[in-house]
């Protein structure tokens, strides 16, 4: 009798380490899973971000080279994209309060780390 307990415990105990092992491995294939995705989506960012920023600096060129041309001047129109970025900055830096890009990250990242994990829900 004391022999069937101790295999029975033994059984469980395997069972339990094996269950112990199995939630290890799927927590760490999860993580693998977010890493890539994360990785992915950075990496769209990034290429977005430097199509975008290409497509401004050659459009601010057009605008600065078409004033030139509207103006009869080899640097007039350079000035004058510059002169609006330098009024842009000041409006940045003097005016616009931090609290308004808090808000709209606080909007953004809400519940982004800490969502509700879908297997611990009530079914």
């Amino acid at each position: 009798m004391g022999e069937e307990k101790n295999s029975r415990t033994d059984s469980m105990i395997s069972n339990l380490m094996g269950y112990i092992d199995t939630r290890i491995d799927l927590i760490k294939l999860e993580i693998q899973m977010k890493l890539k995705n994360s990785f992915v989506g950075l990496l769209h960012a990034i290429m977005l971000g430097f199509a975008a920023f290409m497509a401004l600096i050659f459009l601010n060129i057009f605008i600065a080279l078409l004033l030139n041309d509207l103006l009869d001047s080899h640097f007039w129109g350079f000035g004058i994209v510059t002169l609006f970025y330098i009024i842009l900055f000041i409006i940045f830096f003097m005016g616009v309060d931090k609290k308004v890009f808090q808000g709209v990250a606080d909007k953004t990242f809400d519940n982004t780390i800490y969502k509700q994990d879908k297997r611990n829900e009530p079914l």
